[in-house]
């Protein structure tokens, strides 16, 4: 991935993406939507006048996190709904389509990165994820992007540089806060080598992980999926095989590490 460098010392926008928008939706179950029609794939592009501001959506479970997000972008943006938990976030993304996603990765009840891919089947390709996390982890990062991130910042970053990747998502790049750009361009670079991720795992692994490190015998984990213990007893296999796993008490740190449980 080539790096469009600016000065040292600044956040960093990588390689230039498509903008856009993408589907669209109100207010649903937890979420708050405004109460306006999503414009038609036909009709936008993302930052198509400079009179209109990028429609966004903010997605975290956290309703202080919410609402301190809304006040910062309010001048730039239009905040036409928020999520506080994924299924909300996946069905109101699909009606109200907006420009931009404000996106948490811990959000339950989903993986934030199957969340990501989830929201680049359901919308417009150049409708732009933003991730706003507490994760400073630089495979997550890399992880990120390659599920179809536009820009990654961190929470504890200054107010300024969620402006900047707002700015940088609008002008069709994508963006990286300083923090973890070092890291994230060696794991961008080198895939193989990175730290293993939770992200690598099956719906149906992560499943049986979480149970398995949940203290459950492989017994009750094939009792509650309603699974062949011979299947459980694969699946675990099967992941301590890619993750390069050698014990069940390595499974189960991994687990913890990667918030699977």
């Amino acid at each position: 991935m080539q790096i469009l460098s600016k000065n040292p010392g600044s956040a960093v926008p990588l390689t230039p993406m498509d903008s856009g928008k993408g589907p669209a939706q109100t207010e649903h179950g937890q979420s708050r939507a405004a109460m306006t029609d999503a414009p038609s794939d036909d009709d936008r592009t993302l930052n198509e006048s400079p009179m209109r501001k990028p429609r966004v959506m903010i997605a975290d479970d956290h309703r202080l996190i919410v609402s301190g997000l809304e006040r910062l972008i309010a001048s730039e943006c239009e905040i036409v709904g928020t999520a506080y938990d994924t299924e909300t976030l996946l069905t109101d993304a699909a009606r109200l389509r907006p420009d931009m996603i404000l996106l948490d990765l811990s959000m339950p009840p989903h993986d934030g990165l199957d969340v990501i891919r989830d929201l680049r089947r359901l919308l417009h390709p150049a409708t732009g994820i933003i991730v706003v996390t507490m994760n400073d982890d630089p495979a997550i990062a890399a992880e990120a992007f390659r599920a179809g991130a536009s820009a990654y910042v961190l929470k504890n970053c200054a107010a300024q540089e969620l402006i900047d990747a707002v700015h940088h998502v609008m002008d069709r790049q994508a963006y990286v806060t300083p923090l973890v750009v070092g890291g994230i361009i060696d794991s961008l670079l080198r895939p193989g080598q990175g730290r293993q991720t939770g992200d690598q795992l099956t719906h149906r692994q992560r499943d049986v992980l979480r149970l398995l490190a949940e203290g459950k015998s492989m017994k009750q984990v094939a009792q509650v999926l309603n699974l062949a213990v011979r299947t459980v007893a694969f699946h675990k296999y099967q992941m301590m095989k890619q993750l390069n796993i050698k014990t069940s008490a390595e499974l189960v740190r991994f687990a913890v590490s990667q918030h699977i449980v």
